[in-house]
């Protein structure tokens, strides 16, 4: 993933920062606990195709 689209990509539901989950393939958001998935280097930046994540996993 481009370090530059990192930078400014932000949750949709919140406007928080986003981290890069490489193994994952997955951009998280800690605050609303949602992961968003990146698929063939495209990430998907949909409330509806995020999966809820635990605290834990946060």
């Amino acid at each position: 993933m481009e370090k530059f689209l990192l930078d400014i990509l932000v949750c949709p539901v919140c406007k928080g920062k986003l981290d890069y989950h490489k193994d994952d393939q997955e951009l998280i958001c800690k605050f609303d606990k949602l992961a968003y998935p990146i698929r063939d280097d495209i990430p998907v930046m949909l409330e509806s195709e995020a999966r809820k994540i635990s605290g834990e996993n946060a």
